[in-house]
């Protein structure tokens, strides 16, 4: 199955094509620039790096949150739109699931930490149980501080935020915080692929007329409606 899958959902943006266990191209960008400048250059290129079009994919996968509301707003409505041109399938994925899985690792809490803005972060909590990523607490957002809260067995933190809040979550947390590599803090949009695979497989997609963003905390602005299909 040919999946081409975009993340917006923080200061990076990435898009990728995988093919099952494959991964055909990937493109990802860390300059800061609003998404919406190269956002769809980033598209064309990664479908080109994988020899292929379009139509030739199974499914547009993409974060639905939680992160920047502009990042969303733009990822979002660029594969809504997508969607609606081609009749492709589309599925939602958390972009706080995606940090989890690329930096599982068995017999330790997973934390990943998108930085929220406001003195906030955007969390939740994973286990690595018999080869399955388990979510044990929901997204949710919260101070840095609250978000470590009961947290005393070793934790194995990721993302923008867990870099921002490194020393405040040392402080605190003392030897039993763990941090994952810088190459695991950047969202890659291949996991946001590999993990959509299972939900396209068994047809688990989402309507491009009902979706809504997990934005987690009100949003300034709403998410303009795809153009219907003829």
């Amino acid at each position: 199955m040919r999946i081409l899958a975009v993340d917006t959902s923080t200061r990076s943006c990435s898009v990728a094509v995988v093919d099952g266990n494959d991964l055909l191209a990937e493109v990802t960008s860390g300059n800061g620039q609003t998404h919406s400048r190269h956002l769809m250059a980033m598209i064309d290129s990664a479908l080109g790096l994988a020899g292929l079009n379009l139509s030739m994919t199974d499914g547009l996968a993409f974060t639905s949150g939680p992160g920047s509301f502009t990042g969303l707003r733009i990822g979002i409505s660029t594969i809504l739109g997508l969607s609606a041109a081609t009749r492709k399938p589309i599925a939602g994925i958390s972009g706080l699931d995606a940090l989890a899985m690329q930096a599982a690792t068995p017999d330790m809490t997973i934390c990943p930490l998108i930085d929220g803005r406001r003195n906030e972060v955007y969390c939740a909590r994973y286990r690595w149980v018999n080869g399955e990523l388990v979510k044990e607490v929901a997204e949710q957002v919260l101070s840095p501080e609250l978000a470590i809260t009961g947290l005393n067995s070793p934790v194995l933190f990721a993302g923008n935020g867990a870099q921002l809040y490194q020393a405040l979550i040392r402080d605190r947390m003392g030897d039993a915080a763990r941090f994952a590599p810088n190459c695991q803090n950047t969202l890659r949009a291949s996991t946001v692929a590999w993990i959509s695979m299972k939900r396209f497989e068994i047809g688990d997609v989402d309507d491009i007329y009902r979706f809504k963003p997990m934005y987690i905390r009100r949003s300034d602005a709403k998410i303009p409606a795809p153009f219907k299909p003829l």
